[in-house]
């Protein structure tokens, strides 16, 4: 069970550096506050993003808004070793060493200017990982105050038990939206309701917006009429389709868009009749349900 509380929609920050919108150290700290004034309060990370700099970018952001620590939750991950300047690797791999780990953990609290990470995730798994291994060092970056809760990402059920075995795990990021919904029907969702882990979603908007393919035209056509019915946007609409499944997604919303980021709380207050849910899907897979 998770200790932490996070938003019901998390501010991604991928794309705020430079992979992306490239966003200056003002600029960024603008984008806090206005995740904060529309009620999202948690930053989701991962030690790779930005080559290995948007972290650290963030972190100055953060320590000039004076934003008080305890009014927000900062997640982060690791594990990817990428080939870049920023690292002398030679292949792209993965590392889940004790060593590493803690040093990981270490090196992004002091890229966020903060004493603790909420949430830390391990971004992908590898078949060398050892799973003791990982378990002690979640232990005592724990019994440290070094993170609170500790997860996974990108991990099936079955690398989710075997980790779970020797450490408790509180989240799994995986993708899921309306054009990728697998989760919740290979056992992924089942499996983390049963054994208490909170589902994160990434990429929770899916390709309806970024692909012209028929599965996009039929949501398209029909979130068309939904936004008229509920006189809310297609992305609010799409965010609470994933909010009312059962296993209780957190999304992860990567936008810097300020309007979107005032719609994106609306999502939590709609409630989506049972059949619209259902029309979603239905269109996403061009059929009905069986």
């Amino acid at each position: 069970m998770s200790k932490t509380k996070l938003s019901p929609i998390v501010a991604g920050v991928m794309n705020w550096g430079i992979w992306d919108k490239n966003l200056n150290t003002k600029e960024m700290e603008n984008m806090i506050k206005v995740c904060l004034e529309n009620k999202i309060t948690t930053f989701d990370h991962a030690d790779i993003y930005g080559d290995y700099t948007t972290e650290s970018d963030f972190g100055k952001a953060f320590a000039s808004s004076k934003i008080a620590r305890e009014k927000i939750q900062l997640i982060s991950k690791c594990g990817i070793q990428m080939v870049t300047e920023n690292r002398k690797n030679t292949i792209k791999h993965y590392d889940y060493s004790k060593n590493h780990i803690i040093w990981s953990v270490e090196n992004s609290l002091k890229n966020l200017h903060t004493d603790y990470l909420d949430v830390f995730l391990l971004h992908r798994p590898s078949p060398l990982m050892q799973a003791d291994e990982i378990a002690e060092a979640v232990l005592k970056l724990k019994s440290d105050g070094k993170i609170i809760d500790f997860g996974l990402s990108n991990f099936t059920s079955s690398q989710t038990e075997l980790i779970r075995q020797k450490t408790e795990i509180s989240y799994n990021q995986v993708q899921f939206s309306a054009t990728n919904f697998e989760p919740m029907l290979d056992g992924s969702f089942d499996y983390m309701q049963t054994n208490h882990i909170r589902p994160m979603s990434w990429n929770p908007l899916g390709c309806v917006f970024r692909e012209d393919i028929p599965q996009t035209h039929r949501l398209k056509k029909l979130l068309a009429t939904l936004v008229s019915k509920y006189h809310l946007g297609s992305d609010t609409i799409l965010l609470s389709w994933i909010l009312k499944h059962p296993a209780q997604v957190i999304p992860i919303a990567g936008t810097v868009n300020v309007a979107r980021i005032q719609a994106l709380m609306k999502a939590v207050e709609l409630e989506l009749e049972q059949e619209d849910w259902f029309a979603i899907w239905a269109e996403s897979m061009g059929k009905n349900v069986p």
